[in-house]
C-alpha cells in the first residue's frame, strides 16, 4: 500500500491532469454541471455493479471514474468562484467532525446503533442541515432504496416497532388488502395497496438487517443467469425460445438451478 505522502501525490496528479484536459481537449472544456450529470450516474451504477460482483480489479477502476466526477465539478465551481475541491474537502471533514462528537468530543457512543440513534438529532443542529427527519432523503432515490432510508430515519428517532416480530403481521395485512383489491380489478387501488406491501416487507428486511436492494439485485442476477442458460440451449438445439412449451424452459430452468447449486 502507498504512503500518506504518495497518496497526496497521486490526488495532486489527477487535480493537474483534469485541469490540462479542460483547457486542452475540446470535449472536457465544453463540459457543464448539467451534461456531465448523466453520466455522473451512470459511473455510480456501474460502481455498484463491480461492487454487488465483489470485482476488485472493477471496483478500483469505477472508484477512479467516480472520483473524477467529483473533482470535475469541484473544477466547475472554482472556474464559477464558488468553491474548488479544498473547500469540498474541508467542509466533508467539518461535517464528520461535527456528526462524530464520541469521537472528536465528550459524547459516549459504544455501538453503532447508538451512532444512529444520535446522527439525526446531529444533523437537525447543523446550520444548513436537514430542517426536518425526512428532508434529508433526496427525492430522486430509486423507489426502494428511498423506502428503506425513510424507514431508518423515523427508526432514528424512535417511530418505529417495539418487537420486529409483530411487522408480519402488517406484511399479511397489507397482501391480504393488495388480493382483495385486485380481485375486484380496481388498477388504481391495487397500485396503492401494492405500494403499501412492498413498504411493509422493506420494513420487514430493515427490521432483520436484510438490504432490500441488495437482495433484489442478487436475485436479478441470478434470473438473468439462469435465463442465459436456457436461452443458449435454445440456441444450441436449434430451437428458438418462442417455438419451446414452458415445460421445456422450466426443464431447462431446474437444470441451471442444479449447475448453481453443485458450484455452491
Amino acid at each position: 500500500m502507498h504512503t500518506r505522502e504518495e497518496k497526496l501525490e497521486a490526488f495532486g496528479r489527477l487535480l493537474d491532469v483534469l485541469d490540462r484536459l479542460r483547457v486542452e481537449c475540446p470535449w472536457d472544456r465544453k463540459q457543464t454541471n448539467e451534461s456531465l450529470r448523466p453520466n455522473t450516474i451512470e459511473e455510480t451504477f456501474e460502481l455498484c455493479d463491480a461492487l454487488m460482483k465483489d470485482d476488485k480489479q472493477n471496483i478500483c477502476k469505477e472508484l477512479g471514474d467516480v472520483l473524477m466526477h467529483v473533482c470535475f465539478y469541484a473544477l466547475i465551481g472554482q472556474e464559477k468562484s464558488d468553491f474548488d475541491i479544498a473547500d469540498v474537502c474541508n467542509k466533508q471533514a467539518d461535517k464528520l467532525i461535527f456528526r462524530h462528537p464520541h469521537v472528536y468530543g465528550k459524547e459516549k457512543a459504544d455501538t453503532a446503533e447508538k451512532v444512529l440513534q444520535n446522527w439525526e438529532q446531529i444533523k437537525l443542529k447543523e446550520k444548513d442541515g436537514n430542517k426536518t427527519v425526512l428532508s434529508g432523503v433526496p427525492t430522486a432515490l430509486p423507489s426502494i432504496i428511498k423506502a428503506y432510508r425513510i424507514q431508518e430515519k423515523a427508526r432514528n428517532v424512535g417511530f418505529d416497532w417495539d418487537d420486529r416480530r409483530d411487522v408480519w403481521k402488517k406484511v399479511r395485512e397489507e397482501l391480504d388488502e393488495l388480493e382483495a383489491e385486485l380481485e375486484k380489478e380496481d388498477k388504481a387501488k391495487s397500485s396503492h395497496e401494492l405500494g403499501d406491501f412492498l413498504f411493509a416487507v422493506i420494513n420487514a428486511a430493515r427490521l432483520y438487517h436484510l438490504n432490500p436492494d441488495n437482495a433484489l439485485e442478487h436475485t436479478n442476477q441470478k434470473f438473468i443467469r439462469r435465463f442465459n442458460y436456457v436461452e443458449q440451449h435454445s440456441i444450441r438445439i436449434g430451437k428458438p425460445l418462442t417455438e419451446m412449451t414452458l415445460q421445456e424452459m422450466d426443464q431447462l430452468w431446474e437444470e441451471a438451478k442444479s449447475l448453481e447449486n453443485e458450484q455452491d
